[in-house]
């Protein structure tokens, strides 16, 4: 049973991400919030080398661990496991309750990722973009992937999160990187309305900062709430959108473009190893 669901996820997935990269690229293509600083033939033949990358990372997982973030919820749900699984109840509010756990867990580890150095090392691939686009929304260290499929697996177990909710919730947390990592131009008006249930462009540009107090804030994919709720919100980036410089500065040399590079950030040494990181703000 828990490999027959794995397939229609994996195909489900797939189909929500190439339709939703061609969209998002057309339109920050069509409507552009930002020039670009770096040729973005380039930036992209190289991140999508990560992110396909990061792709034979995860099947290779599956098929170690024999299972995805969906068959381990299936397994909680057959064996009663987890505090959700004891309420013997479903429905809306079940399934909201879960989806809320499962989108403030991504934020708490989005923070973590900032405030414990090891971690810091991992996610400063992330962070290294010198351009923010489509493509940086799925431009991840393979260790980071790793750690955050973990994270999930442990918090499906733990809460008895329903199968639905985590097909639901991956294709939506995966929609929602692309869609707020878009180099892509929102009226102000919508951007204001958006932003108060969805994480927008212009809402995650300003973590992508160089600045470190812009850095350490706005964490959320999906839902702006936590941001709100913890303190670390955002609302514009000091530079404006237009001037502001995106990425780090230890690693804006040109020679930090190829994947091999990519990947050996978290094994080089720099200023913003130990001041830009959150542990330090």
């Amino acid at each position: 049973m828990i490999e027959q669901a794995i397939l229609p996820e994996a195909v489900i997935r797939l189909s929500f991400f190439v339709v939703l990269f061609m969209a998002f690229a057309l339109l920050e293509h069509r409507f552009p919030k930002k020039q670009r600083s770096t040729s973005k033939s380039i930036r992209w033949r190289n991140n999508m080398a990560i992110i396909l990358g990061n792709t034979l990372v995860l099947r290779g997982l599956f098929w170690l661990v024999g299972t995805t973030a969906v068959g381990v919820a299936l397994l909680a749900e057959s064996k009663g496991l987890g505090l959700l699984n004891q309420w013997n109840t479903s429905g809306p509010l079940t399934f909201l309750i879960g989806f809320l756990i499962m989108d403030f867990v991504i934020y708490a580890q989005h923070v973590l990722m900032h405030r414990i150095k090891p971690l810091w090392r991992l996610h400063r691939m992330h962070h290294a973009d010198t351009d923010i686009d489509v493509s940086t929304g799925l431009r991840f260290h393979p260790l980071e992937i790793i750690i955050s499929m973990g994270i999930k697996f442990a918090v499906i177990l733990v809460f008895g999160i329903s199968p639905l909710v985590v097909i639901i919730f991956e294709v939506v947390l995966n929609a929602t990187s692309m869609f707020n990592h878009a180099n892509w131009s929102l009226p102000p008006r919508l951007d204001a309305v958006l932003r108060l249930v969805l994480v927008t462009p212009d809402m995650h540009r300003v973590h992508h900062s160089v600045h470190t107090e812009e850095l350490n804030n706005n964490f959320g994919f999906n839902l702006p709430w936590w941001d709100r709720l913890c303190r670390t919100y955002k609302a514009q980036p000091k530079d404006g959108h237009q001037d502001m410089l995106i990425g780090l500065n230890d690693f804006r040399a040109e020679k930090y473009l190829s994947p091999a590079a990519m990947l050996a950030i978290p094994f080089v040494s720099g200023r913003e190893m130990d001041d830009d990181s959150g542990g330090s703000a």
